[in-house]
């Protein structure tokens, strides 16, 4: 019996004589006569139901599509441009913000003193260590209560002797500049009274921190209590009576 060229099994010219031929390229199938035997097969088709059961389950929760979906919907890319557009403006937002300044504390020169001194209150004097008159470094606070005198640019051995003169009992005067300097014979200290520190700062840290300007042939002058608070400044000293008032003031408890 012959066949249609159409490969279905049905004969040229009758019915279905049968079964149709399976397709060649399936190979050679057994069907075995214990069903049984085929259990490994089914328990491997039906783990892998499974997993693309899952895999699909989460394709269509980020808006993917499945395996047997057609194309992929709009949600996953609306969210990432969603996303995008949101940082974009978060971050323009933060930029154009305005940016309040904050006040810089400066001190006011007292009316009517020709010297200028100021008073900044809750100022503290810099925590600086500095270098001593042997080269060892000295903490600056660990001389306070402390009279202290920056003679930069001018010869200040007559303001020094001034100021030690001046000072009660238990009130150091020190002097510091950029370049050290090796006390004098008029640096002697007055009968029972205590020679001042010299103390070197290189790189001019303390006038720097106090906002003082370089004056021309004049010291400056701080006076700081125990607990570090500057009492007074004086950018240019002229002499002791610029600060006398204050002198008291620094064995004061705070």
């Amino acid at each position: 019996m012959s066949t249609s060229a159409d490969g279905d099994g049905r004969p040229d010219n009758g019915p279905f004589d049968g079964v149709p031929d399976l397709p060649a390229d399936w190979g050679r199938i057994v069907i075995p006569d214990d069903p049984g035997e085929l259990a490994a097969e089914a328990a491997q088709i039906r783990r892998e139901l499974r997993l693309r059961a899952r895999r699909d389950g989460w394709r269509r929760r980020l808006g993917l599509s499945t395996s047997t979906a057609g194309p992929a919907p709009l949600r996953l890319c609306l969210l990432i441009l969603s996303v995008a557009l949101l940082a974009t403006l978060t971050s323009l937002f933060a930029i154009t913000w305005p940016n309040p300044q904050r006040p810089v504390a400066t001190g006011r020169s007292t009316p009517g003193s020709p010297s200028g001194p100021t008073n900044p209150a809750a100022r503290a004097l810099p925590a600086l260590d500095l270098l001593g008159e042997d080269g060892r470094v000295v903490p600056l606070r660990g001389l306070l209560p402390a009279v202290v005198i920056l003679i930069d640019g001018c010869s200040c051995e007559e303001h020094l002797d001034a100021a030690v003169r001046a000072a009660p009992p238990g009130v150091a005067v020190v002097a510091v500049s950029t370049r050290r300097t090796v006390p004098g014979a008029r640096s002697m200290p007055p009968p029972g009274g205590r020679p001042p520190r010299y103390l070197t700062d290189p790189t001019s840290e303390l006038r720097a921190a106090l906002h003082l300007p370089l004056a021309n042939g004049r010291p400056s002058a701080v006076l700081a209590s125990r607990s570090g608070q500057i009492l007074r400044t004086v950018p240019e000293l002229g002499s002791p009576g610029d600060y006398q008032a204050d002198l008291p003031r620094l064995l004061t408890p705070a």
